[in-house]
């Protein structure tokens, strides 16, 4: 299976391993190495699997980062703890110079079992790559997009009361994330790619297995 035609391979091997660091208010939230899929003129598209060993940051019980306000946070961030990613597994495809990733979400139980596409979903975020880091500036606002290209936003309350804030988007800056949103949306409205049925049926190569942890991150404060 390719991605769309057209576009030239660039630099790039197959199966690389890199680092796919979530950033939310300038704090980590995880760090899960991934595996490149492909990467050409237009982006790239890299491979995160269910289970793979990962690093987390640790919160105090019940709570996810968006919910701490900045000012509740400690100054250097919080720790990281080994963990491993507990969500299903995704393809990501990650589009050169735009401000959001498109995930193909597949079955929760491995490659073997229960490997079937469950959807889109669009990350609004701005990304910053250092060689092997690819550091992920979280933007909130996202879409979820179902296998019939039915759509919808997703945390709008939670990103209008970060709006604003300066460890966050300015109101000029939530206007163009939310632009960013409603131009990829058009697309899947459209049946265009990302959602033309491409990569839906992607599965690993058989003989990738999961990433080693990757070391510890050295900063958790961006």
């Amino acid at each position: 299976m390719t991605g769309r035609p057209g576009r030239r391979p660039a630099s790039g091997p197959s199966g690389e391993i890199l680092n796919w660091n979530l950033f939310i208010g300038g704090h980590l939230s995880s760090s899960v190495p991934v595996r490149l899929v492909e990467r050409t003129d237009g982006g790239q598209l890299v491979w995160l699997e269910t289970g793979t060993p990962m690093w987390r940051t640790e919160l105090p019980q019940g709570a996810h980062l968006r919910d701490i306000p900045p000012r509740e946070r400690p100054a250097g961030g919080y720790p990281a703890v080994a963990g491993r990613w507990p969500l299903g597994s995704a393809l990501i495809h990650q589009p050169a110079g735009a401000g959001h990733a498109v995930f193909w979400f597949f079955g929760r139980r491995g490659r073997l079992r229960g490997h079937r596409f469950r959807g889109w979903y669009v990350n609004l975020e701005r990304r910053v790559h250092h060689g092997g880091e690819i550091d992920v500036i979280d933007h909130e606002l996202d879409i979820e997009v179902a296998p019939d290209r039915g759509w919808k936003w997703k945390d709008e309350r939670s990103f209008e009361e970060k709006t604003g804030h300066p460890s966050y988007w300015s109101a000029d800056e939530a206007t163009a994330i939310r632009a960013e949103g409603a131009a990829v949306a058009r697309l899947a409205e459209a049946g265009a790619f990302p959602f033309d049925g491409t990569w839906c049926d992607f599965r690993p190569p058989s003989h990738w297995t999961l990433p080693d942890r990757s070391p510890e991150p050295p900063r958790t404060v961006l």
